[in-house]
C-alpha cells in the first residue's frame, strides 16, 4: 500500500477514544496525580519489567512525563495513551504507539495495567481498540507488541487478539537486573492479519 507522504504532525489524528469500558485518550497537564497513584500501588508489579519504574516518582516526576507524553503526541513521534474507566474516571493503566516509522506505517504498542484492575480484561479490551485505531485511522500497515519472554501476562494479551508470534530475540536487550533478556514479537500485518 503506498500513499503520498504527508508530515505525520499535519494528520488530524484524534486526542480520544473510547472502548466498550474505558476512555482512551492522549495525556493531559495535571494528569501526573493520577498516573502517579497508579505507579505506587503497582510498583513491585511494574519493576520486573519496566526501567522506568525502579523507584516511585513523585508526583511532579509523574506530571513532567504526562506533560512530555503529550507533546510527543502533538508532534506525532510517539503516541502515549491513558487508560480511563468512563464511568468512574479512574486511571487503570497507560498504553500507546511508539517507535513509530510513518514512512511504513509501523506501531509497537506498549502498556501496563495498575494492579488493582489487572485480570479484568481491561488491557486486552485497550489494545484491541488500540490496534482497530492504528488500523483504521493511523493506516498502519504492521503493529507489534515486543515483551520480555518472562513476561506471561504481556504476551497473553497479544496471543488473545490473534497477533501472530514472529520471534524469540535471544539475548536481545538488558533487563532491569542487569542480565541479558530474551524478546518475544508478535505483529499483525496487512494483509495477513487485518
Amino acid at each position: 500500500m503506498s500513499a503520498k507522504w504527508t508530515d505525520p504532525i499535519l494528520l488530524p489524528i484524534p486526542e480520544s477514544f473510547e472502548s466498550q469500558r474505558l476512555i482512551i485518550r492522549a495525556p493531559q497537564w495535571d494528569d501526573g496525580i493520577k498516573v502517579n497513584e497508579a505507579i505506587r500501588e503497582s510498583i513491585e508489579e511494574l519493576r520486573p519489567w519496566m526501567p522506568w519504574a525502579q523507584q516511585v516518582p513523585t508526583a511532579e516526576e509523574s506530571e513532567v512525563v504526562s506533560r512530555q507524553g503529550r507533546v510527543h503526541f502533538l508532534e506525532r513521534s510517539d503516541m502515549m495513551l491513558y487508560l480511563l474507566h468512563k464511568t468512574t474516571g479512574r486511571f487503570i493503566g497507560s498504553s500507546g504507539l511508539h517507535r513509530i516509522d510513518w514512512q511504513a506505517r509501523k506501531f509497537e504498542i506498549g502498556y501496563w495495567i495498575r494492579t488493582s484492575s489487572s485480570g479484568q480484561g481491561y488491557m486486552t479490551e485497550a489494545v484491541d481498540r488500540i490496534t482497530n485505531f492504528a488500523i483504521n485511522v493511523l493506516q498502519a500497515n504492521r503493529i507489534e507488541i515486543r515483551c520480555d519472554s518472562r513476561n506471561a501476562k504481556s504476551a497473553r494479551v497479544a496471543e488473545r487478539l490473534g497477533f501472530a508470534k514472529e520471534a524469540l530475540l535471544r539475548s536481545e536487550k538488558q533487563g532491569v537486573d542487569g542480565s541479558l533478556r530474551d524478546t518475544l514479537v508478535f505483529a499483525k500485518v496487512r494483509g495477513a492479519e487485518f
